[in-house]
């Protein structure tokens, strides 16, 4: 049986004595190690090849830096593994080095077995990438245009029925859980029925005060209430021959749900203040996670305007009754990161997956995504492993405040937090405060496996300002 090949590394630093010392550090594990005395020196032997499987690097060096080196490195193979080295914990030092694709990244002078034990997790996700090299995707994004991801046979139903409605103007009641979709649907339906070509507008009813609701679907004459110093036009105007979604109609109160089915019943709208009816030609789509027969039984739901908006509806199922479109979901996203997020992890190792698709999901597809977000900003390599995946999957990434060490350094495992963290400010466009609000509130949510009762209720917030801040419009 012949020998397996010792793995390689690649130490660059410009103190020889540093590079003597870590070399009989490695080599005691029987790893085969070879040394560069500056980062031009190193780039240039990575270049070379063969590629290590694992490098060294310090941070600073005379001539090229090396962050410089670690950017040169990383640009030409995403794949290779780098661990930079520093006498200085700083926060600038942590960010930089996740930044531009370290593994991680180890503190001078060297404890021997933080070394090792750094070193030897560093060649396991080495080998765990070269192992996931035959990955193929299961979807093309550009085939699901709709958004909509799934094989399975309770989704075709659901297919079939969007393609039933969209010819006539039929209201639909779309039913489900929390980020199972329902916005998504109903959006489809939209895109395929003759209306297309006009305004689609959905609407959040449990995100919008009820002191406002009315304001903002009818509209508004100036005047008609303190604080209305202008004439607004509502969203069913806005919306005439097109098709308008009312999100969570479950939250929405008695008196406005008496309007709406006065819109049903005869195209008609009011503005608040106003002593005019106006005539509307909208399509209304609704949608609700909650028990409407149940609200309609404790006379918390009109009966009348029950009937009128369940005149056809589609269920859309919990993503753990169709488990089997997970691997098409996650790859789906990881084409979507690609493409709008510019993120190039593009596979998942077989035990990541099993993992995934093993996992409840109480919080449906938008967890999913947001896990394979998550996960895929703190990869190294181009494929998410077990060791990306949230610690509630089976993982052991964890998005949170590195931990002090002795003296107030910051220790190794800090890239999950900051890496993330950064992506995330860097693509937002609604600023930090907001940024890091939404982060929190969503990973709240998570933990509190999609209770937004509870999650509100930790974050000291309403719920209605809780799903504003998630921006929820399933």
């Amino acid at each position: 049986m012949t020998a397996s090949k010792p793995s390689t590394i690649l130490i660059i630093d410009d103190d020889a004595e540093v590079r003597y010392s870590l070399s009989r550090v490695l080599t005691t594990k029987g790893y085969e190690v070879s040394e560069a005395g500056s980062g031009e020196e190193g780039v240039a032997a990575v270049k070379k090849g063969p590629a290590p499987d694992l490098i060294f690097l310090d941070v600073r060096m005379g001539g090229m830096s090396g962050i410089e080196a670690l950017q040169h490195i990383c640009s030409s193979n995403r794949q290779q593994l780098v661990i930079l080295m520093t006498a200085f914990g700083t926060a600038q030092t942590a960010i930089e080095a996740m930044k531009y694709g370290a593994f991680d990244y180890i503190m001078k002078p060297f404890d021997p077995e933080k070394v090792l034990s750094l070193a030897a997790k560093a060649l396991q996700a080495h080998a765990d990438l070269n192992a996931v090299s035959g990955y193929e995707s299961t979807v093309n994004v550009d085939d699901y245009r709709e958004g909509i991801v799934g094989s399975a046979p309770v989704m075709q139903d659901v297919f079939k029925t969007i393609g039933q409605v969209t010819a006539s103007d039929v209201t639909v009641m779309i039913t489900g859980e929390s980020g199972t979709g329902k916005e998504l649907i109903a959006n489809s339906i939209w895109k395929h029925s003759h209306r297309s070509a006009k305004e689609f507008i959905a609407v959040n009813c449990a995100a919008i005060p009820d002191n406002l609701i009315e304001s903002e679907l009818f509209g508004h004459e100036k005047g008609s209430f303190t604080g209305a110093t202008t004439q607004r036009i509502g969203k069913f105007e806005l919306c005439d021959r097109g098709t308008i979604f009312l999100d969570e109609i479950g939250d929405m109160a008695l008196a406005t749900q008496t309007k709406i089915l006065r819109v049903l019943q005869q195209g008609e709208i009011q503005r608040v203040g106003g002593s005019n009816s106006q005539k509307v030609d909208v399509r209304i789509l609704a949608a609700t996670n909650k028990d409407l027969e149940a609200m309609v039984k404790a006379k918390t739901f009109r009966e009348d305007l029950y009937y009128r908006l369940n005149v056809v509806r589609i269920k859309i199922p919990p993503l753990r009754d169709r488990a089997v479109d997970i691997p098409q979901i996650v790859d789906f996203c990881l084409q979507k990161l690609a493409k709008e997020k510019k993120i190039r992890v593009n596979k998942v190792s077989p035990e990541a997956l099993a993992l995934l698709t093993k996992h409840n999901w109480p919080g449906n597809v938008r967890e999913l995504e947001n896990t394979i977000y998550r996960s895929a900003v703190i990869a190294q390599g181009d494929a998410i492993l077990v060791k990306d995946l949230p610690a509630e999957l089976g993982g052991s990434a964890e998005v949170s405040a590195p931990k002090q060490s002795v003296g107030g350094s910051p220790e190794l495992t800090v890239e999950a937090a900051l890496n993330f963290l950064h992506a995330e400010l860097q693509d937002s466009e609604e600023g930090m405060l907001v940024t890091v609000q939404r982060l929190l509130a969503q990973r709240t949510l998570d933990l509190l496996e999609g209770d937004t009762t509870a999650t509100a209720k930790k974050l000291g917030i309403t719920k209605p300002a809780l799903k504003k801040l998630l921006g929820e419009t399933d």
